[in-house]
């Protein structure tokens, strides 16, 4: 199998060089290369715990062009750019042109004029891929409807927090996992030498070539992919426990009754957090539907006479679970990203 990802990350610190790098999806990043971004993380969350400041790259701004909103990603690249000593713009979808009166390229040509980097949380990857393509400065993914790069590290960081490495790690992701996160899962696990399993209905199984591809990266890394429409064997013995909300940003009202239907079997309880383990974690990437006090989550309880979604309140709020340290995480590995390619 060559060498252990342990071996790995001792060796790659002096050879990592990631500057002018965009950061679009991990296909494109080494196991090497992922390792050393949660390993500059932890090192820049370390440095702020102690009051150690890291602003060398006083003078640089950063444009961050969000055509969807967030609460993580927006909060996360503001005060990671901050930390770093960094001005940023925001660019909502009524504040640029992107797409509209001005091209991708040309939009690209601009903001690369002016700033440093530039971030874009939005639709498809194909819009961030060329605005990376007619960028001179670094492009970051912020989410796109196929990849969630910047979450995945954040993952990472969160999961060799607290159990101490990365290889061999079991992760069940339940739910939908067609798109960014059920996807960047997937790759990151394959790519970290981790056991990942889509646990849901086959339906919303992921890309059959993606899965393929993942497949056989995690051969060479010691990882493995499995898709099962069985709770029970899904989940025994995993080491995390992840899922998301049933229904992404921009998908239409009418698809809420059909993914209720179809994926309560598949929500994270305390049976499906019994039969992992008294040692398993719950992840998300957030929000969450764990109660009613949210105005979507009230309107869904009234329709449908439900108080939770994909995962229970109990769940959610109990000391297996992780997703505020998780959510932390964004910020100090998104620092980390741009940190290494500027």
């Amino acid at each position: 199998m060559g060498q252990t990802m342990g071996q790995i990350t001792e060796q790659m610190t002096e050879k990592i060089d990631l500057k002018g790098r965009d950061f679009l999806k991990l296909l494109d990043f080494t196991p090497e290369e992922i390792a050393y971004l949660v390993d500059l993380a932890a090192d820049l969350k370390d440095k702020k715990k102690k009051g150690i400041p890291v602003d060398h790259f006083r003078g640089k701004n950063v444009a961050l062009i969000f055509e969807k909103t967030s609460t993580r990603t927006r909060c996360a690249f503001e005060v990671a750019a901050h930390d770093l000593g960094m001005g940023c713009t925001y660019l909502d979808s009524s504040g640029s042109q992107i797409g509209k009166k001005e091209s991708i390229a040309d939009t690209a040509r601009v903001l690369a004029g002016m700033f440093e980097g530039i971030e874009y949380r939005g639709y498809g990857q194909e819009i961030v891929e060329e605005l990376a393509k007619y960028s001179k400065v670094p492009v970051w993914n912020g989410l796109t409807n196929e990849f969630h790069p910047t979450q995945m590290l954040a993952d990472l960081l969160t999961i060799k927090e607290h159990f101490g490495h990365l290889e061999g790690i079991r992760l069940t992701y339940m739910g939908d996992a067609r798109y960014n996160m059920g996807n960047s899962l997937m790759v990151v696990c394959a790519k970290m030498g981790m056991h990942f399993t889509a646990c849901t209905t086959a339906k919303y199984f992921p890309d059959q070539a993606l899965t393929g591809q993942c497949r056989e990266l995690a051969a060479q890394t010691g990882g493995s992919i499995t898709l099962t429409e069985d709770v029970q064997a899904g989940t025994k013995d995993a080491d995390v426990i992840y899922t998301d909300v049933w229904v992404s940003m921009g998908e239409p009202d009418e698809v809420w009754e059909e993914r209720i239907r179809e994926l309560s079997p598949y929500q994270v309880n305390r049976a499906v957090m019994d039969n992992a383990g008294q040692n398993a974690i719950f992840m998300h990437c957030l929000p969450a539907f764990h109660d009613l006090k949210t105005k979507i989550g009230a309107q869904m309880g009234q329709r449908f006479g439900i108080t939770e979604m994909e995962v229970t309140d109990e769940v959610f709020e109990s000391a297996q679970s992780l997703v505020f340290e998780e959510a932390e995480n964004r910020m100090h590995t998104i620092k980390a990203v741009m940190a290494a390619t500027l």
